[in-house]
């Protein structure tokens, strides 16, 4: 077995994931959250099985309940609409796709018509898109690239964080071509975790005879990387779920990677199933550092609930009193925990 690095959780998975986890503990059941916290099957079902209720429209949380934001970000109106309800409002907005947000506000602000490249229906593209209904226009291939009108003003192009690069591509040097003078961040959109994980499967695609993708049919990433393996000229390439959609007839080498919101355990219970005759192999092209810490509301909520705990016991809040440190902990144990 061929098993590549990064895989799985990304940065903002991990952020969100466990920030609706401290939510479950500091609320009593039901906690809302508007859309999936992340597009994965098995993280959503963990979080049902706690009494968390996804939903995809924001009028359906109860008056005062808490509600989490997930991770692919909302539109404006929808946060506005969270915050009157009277609930703890918890955003778990990944900083990523946050940047591409100000970009749209900032560029049409300036007077800019924007060409975003994302996927129709995608709670991304949905949210981003709502940050300037009036002046942006998302496309997705070469073809509707050629089908926008002949903008007078000024144009930009943006994108959704999660797209595979060869699909970035082609578009970005195809609205180059219609408008020259297309202006674009200093730093792409594209999110370097997904990038990572597709570097690093294009390392052993090729030397594979099937291409295991852990992850959900709804997670663009994920795709991305099935799509991925399947041109590097591999000739079977599954995506599951879990182990038990894994097929039983399986040989020569195998390649294993997961999406960015795929946990570690479902990788390990692959690697189970497929008990490998010759051992597993890691291919790593690079190490992951990055970090995003819990949104500054939800730190503020802990650290009340810490020192009032303290107080409760007649310990003092010093200054002294160490803050927390979610950095020490993965998302994937924090999964496990629950």
């Amino acid at each position: 077995m061929l098993l590549a690095a990064p895989r799985g959780f990304c940065a903002g998975v991990e952020m969100a994931i466990k920030a609706l986890a401290w939510m479950v503990r500091a609320f009593e059941a039901p906690v809302y959250c508007y859309h999936e916290i992340v597009h994965n099957q098995r993280v959503v079902e963990r979080f049902e099985d706690l009494g968390v209720i996804f939903v995809d429209d924001i009028s359906e949380v109860p008056a005062g309940r808490p509600i989490m934001l997930s991770a692919h970000g909302s539109a404006p109106e929808v946060v506005d609409a969270a915050r009157a309800s009277g609930g703890y409002v918890v955003d778990a907005v990944c900083p990523l796709v946050t940047k591409v947000h100000h970009e749209v506000k900032v560029r049409s602000g300036k007077g800019y018509q924007i060409v975003y490249v994302g996927h129709e229906g995608h709670e991304e593209a949905v949210g981003t898109m709502a940050v300037a209904p009036d002046s942006i226009h998302r496309v997705e291939t070469v073809e509707e690239v050629a089908e926008l009108p002949a903008f007078e003003q000024p144009v930009a192009l943006l994108a959704q964080t999660t797209l595979s690069h060869r699909d970035w591509a082609g578009v970005m040097e195809s609205t180059r071509e219609r408008f020259p003078d297309v202006w674009l961040p200093g730093r792409s959109d594209l999110c370097f975790a997904t990038t990572n994980r597709q570097s690093a499967l294009m390392q052993i695609a090729s030397d594979c005879d099937a291409v295991v993708v852990i992850g959900s049919a709804n997670s663009s990433n994920t795709r991305a990387l099935e799509k991925l393996a399947a041109e590097q000229g591999c000739p079977r390439v599954y995506r599951v779920n879990d182990a038990a959609e894994l097929p039983d007839d399986l040989s020569g080498t195998v390649g294993v990677t997961a999406g960015a919101s795929a946990p570690e355990e479902l990788v390990d219970a692959v690697i189970a199933r497929l008990s490998p005759r010759d051992g597993v192999e890691e291919v790593r092209i690079t190490e992951e550092q990055e970090y995003f810490p819990p949104p500054r509301s939800l730190r503020d909520l802990l650290t009340a609930v810490e020192v009032t705990a303290t107080l409760a016991v007649g310990g003092s809040p010093g200054a002294d009193r160490p803050g927390l440190n979610d950095r020490a902990i993965s998302a994937s144990e924090v999964l496990a925990r629950l």
